[in-house]
């Protein structure tokens, strides 16, 4: 099993929205190296940190579970879709995503401002200069770490 952190913008999918929804597609992901990670290393069970990106206040929001594994996105086919990929097939996809269940929401909410702080974080993907991935891994004592910082017990 791995470990992950995906960012996503509360106005445009927030983890309420992912409760609601029960699951849903991680679609318009356009960055070769997090389509990758979609494509080739996520698996069914995969946990997620869902985190709120691009806010007021960025942060882990929730709890979130690979439900399925790597397939293309279908916006890529879609010329009304802002996602649209005029060089992508359905012989031969570009982009791929998974798909992802809800687990549970934060009992307390972790901004990037306390994460930063945290011992045994340092190494974290998400806290690196200059990172802008919006699907990072975690390693296993990273997401213990947090998980226990936002109340979940898994």
């Amino acid at each position: 099993m791995k470990y992950w952190l995906m960012k996503s913008e509360p106005d445009v999918f927030s983890i309420d929205d992912l409760k609601t929804k029960k699951q849903s597609g991680w679609d318009g992901v356009r960055n070769y190296q997090a389509r990758n990670f979609m494509r080739d290393e996520m698996k069914l069970g995969d946990y997620i940190l869902f985190y709120h990106s691009s806010c007021e206040v960025p942060g882990v929001a929730g709890l979130g579970r690979v439900c399925k594994e790597s397939h293309p996105d279908p916006t890529q086919f879609d010329p009304k879709s802002d996602y649209y990929d005029e060089k992508a097939t359905k012989e031969n996809p570009r982009w791929f995503m998974v798909a992802v269940e809800y687990v549970e929401k934060s009992k307390s909410y972790l901004p990037l401002s306390e994460l930063k702080n945290i011992k045994g974080l340092e190494k974290l993907p998400l806290l690196q200069k200059g990172s802008r991935l919006s699907i990072n891994p975690v390693s296993k004592e990273e997401f213990q770490i947090i998980t226990s910082r936002i109340g979940i017990d898994v």
